[in-house]
Protein backbone atom coordinates (compact mmCIF):
# COMPACT_ATOMS: atom_id res chain seq x y z
CA UNK A 1 0.00 0.00 0.00
CA UNK A 2 1.45 3.36 -1.02
CA UNK A 3 2.01 6.05 1.56
CA UNK A 4 0.72 9.55 1.21
CA UNK A 5 3.26 11.92 -0.26
CA UNK A 6 1.70 14.81 1.59
CA UNK A 7 1.52 13.84 5.28
CA UNK A 8 -0.43 16.33 7.34
CA UNK A 9 1.03 17.70 10.54
CA UNK A 10 -1.50 18.74 13.16
CA UNK A 11 -0.70 20.50 16.41
CA UNK A 12 -3.98 20.17 18.28
CA UNK A 13 -2.72 17.03 20.03
CA UNK A 14 -0.08 19.18 21.72
CA UNK A 15 -2.50 21.60 23.33
CA UNK A 16 -2.85 19.79 26.66
CA UNK A 17 0.79 19.14 27.53
CA UNK A 18 1.99 22.34 25.87
CA UNK A 19 -0.34 24.50 27.91
CA UNK A 20 0.62 22.76 31.18
CA UNK A 21 4.35 22.94 30.45
CA UNK A 22 4.30 26.60 29.42
CA UNK A 23 2.13 27.66 32.34
CA UNK A 24 4.25 25.75 34.83
CA UNK A 25 7.58 27.04 33.54
CA UNK A 26 6.38 30.64 33.18
CA UNK A 27 4.83 30.55 36.63
CA UNK A 28 8.11 29.31 38.07
CA UNK A 29 10.09 32.02 36.32
CA UNK A 30 7.80 34.93 37.14
CA UNK A 31 6.77 34.08 40.70
CA UNK A 32 10.23 33.17 41.98
CA UNK A 33 11.87 36.02 40.08
CA UNK A 34 9.30 38.36 41.60
CA UNK A 35 10.28 37.18 45.08
CA UNK A 36 13.98 37.55 44.34
CA UNK A 37 13.62 41.00 42.78
CA UNK A 38 11.27 42.25 45.48
CA UNK A 39 13.39 41.23 48.41
CA UNK A 40 16.64 42.28 46.71
CA UNK A 41 15.14 45.72 45.97
CA UNK A 42 14.32 45.97 49.67
CA UNK A 43 18.01 45.67 50.57
CA UNK A 44 18.09 42.07 51.88
CA UNK A 45 21.40 40.26 52.19
CA UNK A 46 22.65 37.86 49.52
CA UNK A 47 21.94 34.83 51.68
CA UNK A 48 18.40 36.03 52.35
CA UNK A 49 17.75 36.63 48.66
CA UNK A 50 19.01 33.15 47.78
CA UNK A 51 17.06 31.49 50.62
CA UNK A 52 13.92 33.30 49.50
CA UNK A 53 14.35 32.06 45.94
CA UNK A 54 14.87 28.45 47.03
CA UNK A 55 11.98 28.56 49.49
CA UNK A 56 9.75 30.05 46.81
CA UNK A 57 10.76 27.30 44.40
CA UNK A 58 9.94 24.51 46.87
CA UNK A 59 6.68 26.07 48.01
CA UNK A 60 5.60 26.90 44.47
CA UNK A 61 6.38 23.43 43.14
CA UNK A 62 4.45 21.79 45.98
CA UNK A 63 1.54 24.16 45.45
CA UNK A 64 1.47 23.49 41.71
CA UNK A 65 1.63 19.73 42.27
CA UNK A 66 -1.10 19.77 44.90
CA UNK A 67 -3.39 21.99 42.86
CA UNK A 68 -2.91 19.97 39.70
CA UNK A 69 -3.40 16.67 41.54
CA UNK A 70 -6.65 17.78 43.18
CA UNK A 71 -7.98 19.22 39.93
CA UNK A 72 -7.13 16.20 37.79
CA UNK A 73 -8.24 13.76 40.49
CA UNK A 74 -11.66 15.44 40.46
CA UNK A 75 -11.76 14.92 36.70
CA UNK A 76 -10.73 11.28 37.15
CA UNK A 77 -13.47 10.76 39.74
CA UNK A 78 -16.03 12.22 37.35
CA UNK A 79 -14.84 10.01 34.51
CA UNK A 80 -14.99 6.94 36.76
CA UNK A 81 -18.53 7.77 37.88
CA UNK A 82 -19.68 8.36 34.29
CA UNK A 83 -18.19 5.05 33.15
CA UNK A 84 -19.89 3.24 36.02
CA UNK A 85 -23.26 4.69 35.00
CA UNK A 86 -22.64 3.76 31.37
CA UNK A 87 -21.63 0.23 32.31
CA UNK A 88 -24.82 -0.20 34.32
CA UNK A 89 -26.97 1.12 31.49
CA UNK A 90 -25.30 -1.23 29.02
CA UNK A 91 -26.17 -4.13 31.30
CA UNK A 92 -29.74 -3.04 32.04
CA UNK A 93 -30.84 -1.79 28.60
CA UNK A 94 -28.36 -2.74 25.84
CA UNK A 95 -30.89 -2.13 23.05
CA UNK A 96 -31.46 1.52 24.00
CA UNK A 97 -27.73 2.03 24.35
CA UNK A 98 -27.18 0.59 20.87
CA UNK A 99 -29.76 2.96 19.44
CA UNK A 100 -28.16 5.85 21.30
CA UNK A 101 -24.80 5.03 19.74
CA UNK A 102 -26.33 4.76 16.26
CA UNK A 103 -28.02 8.14 16.74
CA UNK A 104 -24.64 9.69 17.55
CA UNK A 105 -23.21 8.42 14.27
CA UNK A 106 -26.26 9.60 12.31
CA UNK A 107 -25.83 13.03 13.84
CA UNK A 108 -22.21 13.04 12.64
CA UNK A 109 -23.30 12.47 9.07
CA UNK A 110 -23.52 8.72 8.49
CA UNK A 111 -26.50 7.27 6.74
CA UNK A 112 -28.98 5.46 9.02
CA UNK A 113 -27.96 2.07 7.64
CA UNK A 114 -24.24 2.68 8.02
CA UNK A 115 -24.67 4.27 11.45
CA UNK A 116 -26.54 1.19 12.64
CA UNK A 117 -23.89 -1.12 11.19
CA UNK A 118 -21.05 0.82 12.83
CA UNK A 119 -22.87 0.88 16.16
CA UNK A 120 -23.46 -2.87 16.05
CA UNK A 121 -19.85 -3.68 15.18
CA UNK A 122 -18.33 -1.34 17.76
CA UNK A 123 -20.71 -2.62 20.43
CA UNK A 124 -19.70 -6.19 19.64
CA UNK A 125 -16.04 -5.25 19.85
CA UNK A 126 -16.13 -3.18 23.08
CA UNK A 127 -19.42 -1.52 23.96
CA UNK A 128 -18.13 0.42 26.96
CA UNK A 129 -15.14 1.81 25.07
CA UNK A 130 -17.39 2.90 22.19
CA UNK A 131 -19.76 4.77 24.50
CA UNK A 132 -16.89 6.24 26.53
CA UNK A 133 -15.26 7.62 23.39
CA UNK A 134 -18.25 8.71 21.32
CA UNK A 135 -20.85 9.56 23.96
CA UNK A 136 -18.74 10.76 26.90
CA UNK A 137 -15.63 11.96 25.06
CA UNK A 138 -13.31 9.82 27.20
CA UNK A 139 -10.35 8.19 25.46
CA UNK A 140 -7.41 6.28 26.89
CA UNK A 141 -4.96 8.85 25.55
CA UNK A 142 -6.80 11.74 27.24
CA UNK A 143 -7.79 9.99 30.48
CA UNK A 144 -7.10 12.00 33.62
CA UNK A 145 -3.85 10.91 35.31
CA UNK A 146 -3.54 12.87 38.57
CA UNK A 147 -0.06 11.81 39.67
CA UNK A 148 1.42 12.29 36.22
CA UNK A 149 -0.14 15.74 36.00
CA UNK A 150 1.12 16.69 39.47
CA UNK A 151 4.70 15.62 38.76
CA UNK A 152 4.73 17.31 35.35
CA UNK A 153 3.40 20.56 36.78
CA UNK A 154 5.91 20.58 39.64
CA UNK A 155 8.77 19.72 37.29
CA UNK A 156 7.85 22.51 34.90
CA UNK A 157 7.68 25.00 37.78
CA UNK A 158 11.09 23.98 39.12
CA UNK A 159 12.67 24.18 35.67
CA UNK A 160 11.38 27.72 35.29
CA UNK A 161 12.29 28.77 38.84
CA UNK A 162 15.86 27.56 38.35
CA UNK A 163 16.52 30.58 36.15
CA UNK A 164 15.99 33.32 38.76
CA UNK A 165 17.51 31.19 41.54
CA UNK A 166 20.73 30.64 39.59
CA UNK A 167 20.77 34.31 38.65
CA UNK A 168 20.47 35.31 42.30
CA UNK A 169 23.32 32.95 43.12
CA UNK A 170 25.70 34.17 40.42
CA UNK A 171 24.86 37.86 39.95
CA UNK A 172 26.70 40.59 41.90
CA UNK A 173 24.68 41.27 45.02
CA UNK A 174 24.45 45.00 44.37
CA UNK A 175 22.73 44.34 41.04
CA UNK A 176 20.68 41.21 41.77
CA UNK A 177 17.35 42.92 41.11
CA UNK A 178 18.42 44.41 37.80
CA UNK A 179 20.20 41.30 36.53
CA UNK A 180 17.35 39.00 37.61
CA UNK A 181 14.83 41.21 35.85
CA UNK A 182 16.83 41.23 32.63
CA UNK A 183 17.49 37.48 32.68
CA UNK A 184 13.88 36.72 33.59
CA UNK A 185 12.46 38.80 30.75
CA UNK A 186 14.91 37.17 28.32
CA UNK A 187 13.99 33.71 29.61
CA UNK A 188 10.30 34.45 29.25
CA UNK A 189 10.91 35.62 25.70
CA UNK A 190 12.63 32.33 24.91
CA UNK A 191 9.91 30.16 26.44
CA UNK A 192 7.21 32.25 24.79
CA UNK A 193 8.84 31.93 21.39
CA UNK A 194 9.36 28.17 21.80
CA UNK A 195 5.76 27.63 22.91
CA UNK A 196 4.42 29.69 20.03
CA UNK A 197 6.60 27.83 17.52
CA UNK A 198 5.51 24.45 18.90
CA UNK A 199 1.89 25.53 18.65
CA UNK A 200 2.26 26.86 15.11
CA UNK A 201 1.96 30.56 16.04
CA UNK A 202 4.45 33.35 15.18
CA UNK A 203 7.37 33.08 17.67
CA UNK A 204 7.89 36.84 17.94
CA UNK A 205 4.29 37.45 18.99
CA UNK A 206 4.50 34.72 21.62
CA UNK A 207 7.77 36.12 22.95
CA UNK A 208 6.60 39.73 23.14
CA UNK A 209 3.39 39.04 25.05
CA UNK A 210 5.07 37.00 27.81
CA UNK A 211 7.98 39.43 28.03
CA UNK A 212 5.53 42.31 28.51
CA UNK A 213 3.74 40.66 31.42
CA UNK A 214 7.00 39.44 32.90
CA UNK A 215 8.50 42.93 32.86
CA UNK A 216 5.31 44.29 34.43
CA UNK A 217 5.53 41.71 37.21
CA UNK A 218 9.20 42.48 37.88
CA UNK A 219 8.48 46.20 38.03
CA UNK A 220 5.68 45.66 40.54
CA UNK A 221 7.87 43.38 42.66
CA UNK A 222 10.72 45.91 42.71
CA UNK A 223 8.31 48.68 43.72
CA UNK A 224 6.94 46.65 46.61
CA UNK A 225 10.46 45.80 47.75
CA UNK A 226 11.47 49.46 47.78
CA UNK A 227 8.35 50.42 49.71
CA UNK A 228 9.20 47.93 52.44
CA UNK A 229 12.91 48.36 53.02
CA UNK A 230 13.98 45.09 54.67
CA UNK A 231 17.76 45.43 54.78
CA UNK A 232 19.12 42.62 56.93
Amino acid sequence: MSRSRHPEVHRSDRVGWLRAAVLGANDGIVSVAGLVVGIAAGGASASTVLATGIAGTVAGAMSMAAGEYVSVQSQADTERADLAVEKRELHDDPHSELEELAAIYRHRGLSPELAQQVAVQLTAHDALAAHARDELGITEELRARPMQAAMASAGAFVSGAALPVLTALLAPHAHVAQVTTAVTVAGLGLTGAMAARAGGAPPLRGAVRVMFWGALAMGAAALIGQLFDTAL
